[in-house]
C-alpha cells in the first residue's frame, strides 16, 4: 500500500512538472507596462490596417510587434527582455506579440521568414523592422532610435 502511495505521489509530481515545462505562453490581456499578445483582427484594430496600400497607424503610443513563435528558442530569449523594456517604457510605448504560427496571414503580409522579428511603430514615420534576438542595452537604443526621436 505504501509503494502504491509513492509511486501515485511520483507519478503526479512527475505530471505537474512535465505540464509546467511543457505549456505555451500564456496569451494574456495585459495592462500598460506589459507585452499583449494580439490577433490578426486585434493587429488590425489596434495598430493599422495593412491591407491598405497607405500605411496609418492607429495606436496612441509608438509601439513594437514581437512576431515569435513559442517553439524558437531565441524568441523565448528576448521575451523576457521585451517585458522589461515594455515594464520600464509603460509611459511611452507600447509592446505587443504576434504568434506566426497562430497569425500565418499576418506574418505574411510583413514579409517575416525568421524569427524573432520586431517591427518598431512611431507615431509619424513608416515602421522599422529588425531581425534576430538581442540582449536590453541594444534593444532599449532602437527604442530611443525609431520610437522616441
Amino acid at each position: 500500500m505504501k509503494a502504491r502511495k509513492a509511486h501515485l505521489v511520483v507519478m503526479l509530481a512527475l505530471t505537474v512538472t512535465l505540464s509546467a515545462f511543457g505549456k505555451a505562453p500564456q496569451k494574456s490581456q495585459t495592462t500598460m507596462g506589459q507585452v499583449k499578445h494580439i490577433t490578426q483582427k486585434e493587429f488590425v484594430n489596434l495598430i493599422a490596417d495593412y491591407e491598405k496600400t497607405r500605411w496609418e497607424y492607429k495606436g496612441t503610443k509608438p509601439a513594437i510587434v514581437d512576431f515569435y513563435a513559442n517553439w524558437c528558442g531565441p524568441c523565448r530569449a528576448l521575451s523576457p527582455v521585451l517585458e522589461q523594456v515594455a515594464a520600464e517604457y509603460k509611459e511611452s510605448i507600447v509592446v505587443y506579440k504576434v504568434d506566426v504560427d497562430d497569425e500565418k496571414e499576418l506574418a505574411a503580409a510583413f514579409g517575416i521568414r525568421s524569427i524573432p522579428t520586431l517591427l518598431f511603430i512611431p507615431m509619424k514615420d513608416n515602421p522599422q523592422v529588425v531581425k534576430g534576438a538581442m540582449n536590453k542595452q541594444e534593444l532599449v537604443k532602437l527604442v530611443e532610435k525609431y520610437l522616441l526621436k
